[in-house]
């Protein structure tokens, strides 16, 4: 090989690896830790759906990509055990919806896989019952939200053949669906909604295969939504704040911990993005340790964030883990 050939097969080698090593110190300059815990106990799914009481998280329905379910999981945060609950009455389904209120669980909506659902139930941990509720007052849908924040829950967005953005406020005192205030964003499907200090943050999902950049804060006590600072990627240099955002996406999972919010993978991603809503300014944090996902499950237990379950193609992953924003990234804890 004479001198020539030799530089160029010296500096292609000297580029690659320049280019992996400013990759890496990328990822290490990140803040986060990804700590795997206890595997679900149930079979791997996804497209599940969760609610939170005390110290425990209950995860229930998701598809295994054959069979549409109607188990339910409760999770022990402080021991990290999974223990089998009461199976959903309802028929087995994907994209449900859920939130818990007065320290019960609620759930409703989704897909069977022929059917667009508006059933509604009550699960009491207490003695470990299911009661089911007057149907959701919408359309039957699947890919909704559902939340609870100020004492007050809701449903809304979704998909039942149209992308949608109404809401609807249910009272368990009267066991009655109201129709509450516009929601003035985009039609969506998938989108993702955290809460932080009674107020409710939604954002990303898709309406007819564009990922949405709006995100919007909704108020409970005077029924407002305020759209807060969009969340694409935009070099204007009037909007310099989002220059290196890449928060948009579709399916993907959130929590909050000590009053910030994580919004976590997505279809074909694994980033996590932190919310401070004092600055309205998002921070790019650690990246999932585990596969990349689609249709998982995020939950928050007493300032403490889990992501588990979910797919990539036609792989459903049983895999749960916490996070830790604060720490540093290792892999000696997985």
């Amino acid at each position: 090989m004479n001198n020539f050939k030799k530089g160029i097969v010296f500096a292609a080698l000297f580029s690659s690896l320049f280019f992996i090593g400013c990759s890496n110190d990328s990822d290490e300059d990140l803040i986060g830790n990804w700590i795997k815990k206890s595997a679900f106990d149930g079979p791997a799914r996804s497209s599940a759906t969760s609610f939170v009481i005390g110290d425990y998280a209950y995860v229930t329905t998701g598809y295994t990509g054959d069979v549409y379910l109607k188990d339910l999981w409760s999770y022990n945060s402080t021991g990290d055990y999974w223990e089998q609950k009461a199976d959903f009455p309802g028929i087995g389904r994907s994209s449900a919806s859920a939130f818990a209120l007065n320290q019960k669980g609620y759930i409703g909506l989704g897909y069977d896989g022929t059917n667009k659902l508006k059933d509604f139930y009550q699960y009491n941990p207490t003695n470990n019952t299911w009661t089911q509720k007057t149907d959701f007052a919408g359309t039957g849908r699947y890919a909704a939200v559902g939340f609870q924040a100020g004492g007050k829950a809701y449903f809304g967005t979704g998909y039942d053949g149209n992308y949608l953005k109404d809401f609807y406020q249910y009272n368990d005192q009267t066991n009655a669906w109201t129709l509450v205030n516009g929601f003035s964003g985009n039609k969506r499907r998938n989108a993702t909604a955290f809460v932080i200090a009674d107020k409710v943050y939604l954002g990303t999902g898709s309406n007819n295969g564009v990922y949405q950049e709006d995100f919007w804060e909704f108020n409970p006590a005077t029924d407002v939504w305020t759209r807060k600072r969009d969340i694409d990627k935009d070099t204007d240099d009037d909007n310099s704040y989002n220059d290196d955002y890449a928060i948009v996406r579709s399916n993907a999972s959130s929590f909050t911990m000590n009053g910030l919010g994580y919004v976590v993978g997505g279809e074909n991603i694994k980033t996590i993005w932190e919310y401070n809503p004092t600055t309205d300014l998002w921070a790019e944090k650690t990246p999932m340790e585990g596969a990349s996902r689609t249709d998982a499950v995020g939950f928050a237990i007493n300032n403490r964030g889990f992501y588990m379950l979910g797919r990539t193609g036609s792989t459903y992953f049983d895999d749960a883990w916490e996070f830790k924003p604060l720490e540093e990234q290792t892999s000696d804890d997985n």
